[in-house]
């Protein structure tokens, strides 16, 4: 059985060498989740080479309260995302983080979200520039 029949949601995402991917990392940003796909190395390439692909993140109303009926908004990894990771967890490593690293960790996806905020921010100040 070929690779595309063992894996059909890499498959429909674009991987189609799986045994190419080296690991992952799955964040939320907003209303999204982004997952990115890293590659073995190449010989030569300097670079580790990746991938991104977004997802949006599936709309919950969760009751709360029994009692009065009341109802949360919530959000949850999609369905398609979580059956791309299952199939992911099969040819590759999870990033695991140390709970040592977690500081490290959540300072550099604060790093990252500030260069995401202050990027936008330029792209609209330009168009406003532009009217």
């Amino acid at each position: 059985m070929g690779t595309c029949c063992m894996y059909p949601n890499l498959t429909a995402i674009g991987i189609t060498n799986p045994d190419a991917v080296e690991k992952y990392t799955v964040r939320t940003e907003g209303h999204f989740d982004v997952l990115k796909v890293y590659y073995n190395r190449e010989k030569g390439d300097l670079f580790a080479r990746s991938e991104k692909f977004k997802y949006p993140r599936q709309h919950k109303r969760v009751k709360v309260d029994s009692g009065t009926g009341a109802y949360n908004d919530t959000t949850e990894i999609s369905t398609t995302l979580r059956y791309v990771i299952e199939e992911l967890d099969q040819v590759a490593k999870q990033e695991s983080i140390p709970e040592l690293d977690l500081k490290k960790k959540i300072l550099q996806d604060l790093r990252h979200l500030e260069k995401v905020v202050q990027s936008k921010i330029a792209e609209i100040e330009a168009n406003l520039e532009r009217l």
